[in-house]
């Protein structure tokens, strides 16, 4: 067993949502004490870095009220229940763009806050990408769909436009693979 593992005692939850559900949980640490753990369920997301054939990198523009501002994220979404991210990724570039790919990479999937939540995110890209029609977001969901450089989505991190670990990741990846 790993000596760093937190043996929980009691949970519970306190809230149950659409997106999310939240549970405190009385944990006992390695030394033997106890403490307490405000814990975050979610299903999963993926996030999509969509190439164009001029090489262009699809972004949107979307108000984020949790932060009080727009700010500009590659196309993602939260995995439905029982959807491989495979379906999801296809899913949300479609709604959010208007876009399909010819091709779809899965590049990694990482965990956006581990000390609080569960939330995997899957990366892909997409390439081959076509024009399908407009986008179709959510009801709730309002977007402006951008087509940017490398250069230019660099530039939104520098001025915080681009202020999200799921668009810096992508970024680097694209900055490591000379894309």
């Amino acid at each position: 067993m790993d000596h760093l593992y937190e043996k929980t005692l009691r949970s519970e939850t306190l809230y149950e949502g659409r997106i999310i559900n939240l549970r405190v949980e009385d944990v006992e640490l390695p030394n033997g004490k106890q403490s307490k753990r405000e814990l975050i369920d979610h299903p999963g997301a993926v996030a999509v870095i969509a190439i164009t054939p001029d090489n262009k990198i699809l972004a949107v523009r979307q108000y984020r009220k949790a932060l009080g501002k727009s700010i500009v994220e590659i196309p993602a979404g939260k995995l439905e229940i029982g959807e491989e991210p495979e379906i999801t990724a296809i899913r949300e570039l479609e709604e959010e763009t208007g876009y399909s790919c010819q091709s779809l990479t899965e590049v990694i999937s990482f965990y956006t806050s581990p000390g609080f939540a569960n939330e995997l995110v899957h990366l892909y890209v997409a390439e081959g990408l076509v024009k399908k029609g407009e986008q179709s977001a959510d009801e709730d969901e309002f977007l402006d769909v951008l087509y940017l450089s490398l250069e230019e989505l660099e530039e939104m991190v520098n001025t915080k436009e681009v202020h999200d670990a799921k668009t810096a990741y992508a970024l680097l990846y694209l900055k490591m693979n000379q894309r």
